[in-house]
């Protein structure tokens, strides 16, 4: 007998499963850099850093649709700008808001970890779509996912810290939070995509920028009512840098790499793809303390990694009968 070679789907499948696997690393390697955008303007409230980025993210999708503009204000209906207003919301203004303040209330080490459940959570939301894999065959990948979350978890609890209780308690539940925020988005986004015929992924992506943007501007009123501080120039330069750089890098170019994944991969692999931005800000970090990662800290790298290996497997294994939606990520 002659080796047969692998039909043409097959091949297809699997290409599309690596391809979209290499965009979701490369959406985290950006969105991780969103957790040290905190600690480089320090003196500043969250506020300030949320209303910055988003302000420039909006300017930024407003000059790329300003020669379609008509276009949309005639084919974006009511409903689909309600909703915009409530995703952009969501998983930009709060989640971000709540990031930010857990990064400067408990660190980024404790705040990358509770992210680091978002796989978990949109993981088991996408189980219930048609056609994705079953829990069952999941299991494994999301066993090994919280093994990973437990080690960093022991580790930011067991190592000494100067940070004060009731500091730890706000950051614990301000990520908490911005993990609510962003599951919620995660899922309402993905299906308001798969039912858009008319607007491209790309172009909702600014869309999102636009209303972002308008609604960033109530916050810069409040951030000064908030706000008491005395901030040179130097400070003024560096809180504009942080903010063009992380919606230019996490918001524009992220969000292109995550809507391309989006398109190869289903919602329950999508899942797993957040694992990179964890891993990643936990490099920036151990980076940004200028040391190395402890045994426990490496052993949920080698779990975490393991998980997302395990989890393109199980996708593998069942070929075609994967179902490809979209999602895209906030930050």
């Amino acid at each position: 007998m002659t080796a047969t070679s692998p039909s043409a789907p097959d091949v297809t499948h699997s290409h599309a499963t690596f391809a979209g696997v290499i965009c979701g690393a490369g959406a985290g390697a950006l969105w991780g850099l969103v957790f040290l955008a905190p600690e480089l303007v320090r003196t500043f409230d969250p506020l300030f850093l949320t209303s910055g980025r988003y302000l420039f993210y909006g300017l930024i999708s407003a000059a790329m649709l300003a020669p379609r503009w008509r276009h949309f204000a005639a084919t974006v209906s009511a409903g689909e700008w309600l909703a915009l207003m409530k995703l952009g919301f969501a998983g930009n203004i709060l989640y971000y808001l709540l990031l930010s303040t857990a990064v400067q209330s408990g660190g980024v080490a404790m705040t990358s970890l509770v992210i680091g459940f978002l796989p978990v959570a949109v993981t088991i939301v996408g189980s219930r779509d048609k056609g994705a894999v079953s829990l069952a065959k999941l299991a494994p990948s999301l066993l090994l996912c919280a093994a990973g979350a437990v080690c960093i978890g022991w580790q930011t609890v067991a190592a000494p810290s100067q940070i004060p209780a009731s500091a730890r308690l706000t950051g614990l539940l301000s990520a908490i939070g911005a993990l609510v925020s962003w599951t919620i988005y995660a899922v309402g986004n993905s299906r308001w995509l798969r039912r858009l015929d008319h607007i491209s992924a790309h172009d909702w992506n600014f869309l999102t920028g636009v209303v972002t943007g308008a609604q960033s501007l109530v916050l810069v009123p409040l951030a000064f009512l908030i706000d008491h501080a005395h901030h040179d120039a130097t400070e003024w330069t560096q809180l504009g840098l942080v903010s063009l750089s992380v919606a230019f890098l996490a918001s524009i170019v992220g969000n292109a790499l995550w809507n391309r994944m989006s398109r190869l991969l289903p919602l329950t692999l999508t899942g797993q793809m957040i694992l990179f931005e964890t891993l990643f800000a936990l490099i920036y970090g151990f980076l940004w303390e200028k040391r190395l990662p402890h045994v426990l800290e490496a052993a949920a790298f080698t779990l975490v990694a393991l998980s997302v290996v395990t989890c393109v497997g199980a996708h593998r294994s069942a070929g075609s009968r994967a179902q490809t939606v979209d999602a895209s990520h906030p930050v």
